[in-house]
């Protein structure tokens, strides 16, 4: 038993077909297919189930899958250990950020990382603050760049910085004879959210003193299953206010969409950003060295709260 035999039995569970779990291996199907069978015999038992109809797992199977992919995040983390002492900024970095982050802070941050750490290939996903934890935790993912701290024990963290929500309102709304709204002028039947899994949801539920129940009571249109540019459309057409993280002010998007942006009056609606690790990562290096590109490209409407570390 090889390593590569278990990324044969790990691509045939996923994909359910020998075929495409044959292409997706670079193997010839009949290659693939024998090398499952000898594991097959050498362990005693059927991991899957065959016919000309379907590829299924056995019991035992869907069992043995999981250890074979525990085995194979073993052997990425001893290669990883291995390249982290040669150099740790050479090589891949897996990078996980929310939804109400990543399409701010990316633009700044690739074109900074291509400069300071050219050598790192950067892969960035995309996904919910929970999901992101998780495939942290799994190994799936090398770092990730959360708005909340992290609540699984093998995590740990860097703040990043503080960064202050902004009211959004249609441009022809009352709030907007003031320079800055007090968010208890915000009328509970006018604030648009995003749907349960987002943290900005929940960092604006909060800053607004609203009860979770309260949150799904609000007269106006539904704002279910989606995005912060959706709820910004939805603002500009005068059905709604919100609160937005101020690093989304950067692109500009406020000057033709019928939005006004206004300071939120006592300072106190915001969130903190972290860089999020697995405590032992072996990268610690790299991780230092991400926390200070982000610290050198923020813009001013946030609070830099990292201490740059020395050269």
């Amino acid at each position: 038993m090889n390593t590569r035999d278990l990324e044969y039995l790990v691509a045939v569970a996923e994909e359910l077909h020998f075929g495409r779990a044959a292409e997706r291996c670079n193997a010839s199907q009949p290659a693939l297919s024998g090398q499952l069978r000898k594991l097959e015999e050498r362990l005693g038992v059927r991991i899957f189930e065959r016919t000309r109809r379907y590829v299924r797992l056995t019991a035992v199977g869907d069992r043995i899958v999981d250890r074979a992919r525990e085995i194979l995040r073993g052997v990425d983390e001893m290669e990883t250990i291995a390249a982290a002492h040669r150099d740790p900024l050479v090589g891949a970095c897996v990078l996980g950020m929310p939804p109400t982050v990543c399409p701010y802070l990316t633009p700044l941050l690739l074109p900074a990382m291509k400069q300071h750490v050219p050598a790192v290939g950067l892969e960035l996903i995309e996904d919910f603050t929970d999901q992101l934890e998780q495939q942290l935790a799994d190994g799936r993912l090398d770092l990730a760049i959360l708005a909340t701290a992290p609540t699984r024990a093998i995590l740990s963290e860097i703040v990043l910085y503080e960064e202050p929500f902004w009211v959004a309102v249609p441009d022809d709304h009352p709030l907007t004879r003031h320079d800055t709204v007090d968010i208890e002028q915000i009328e509970p039947e006018e604030l648009l959210l995003l749907s349960d899994g987002h943290c900005l949801r929940d960092q604006v539920v909060e800053a607004c003193k609203l009860s979770g129940a309260g949150a799904f009571d609000m007269p106006g249109p539904r704002t279910q299953k989606t995005s912060l540019s959706t709820i910004l459309a939805l603002v500009g057409s005068g059905n709604g206010v919100t609160l937005v993280p101020a690093m989304s002010l950067e692109g500009g998007w406020t000057a033709d969409a019928g939005i006004a942006i206004r300071r939120e009056r006592s300072g106190s609606a915001g969130r903190t950003v972290r860089l999020v690790h697995r405590k032992g990562y072996p990268r610690m290096t790299l991780v230092e060295k991400l926390a200070d590109i982000v610290a050198g490209i923020l813009p001013d409407t946030v609070h830099c709260t990292h201490r740059l570390t020395a050269n």
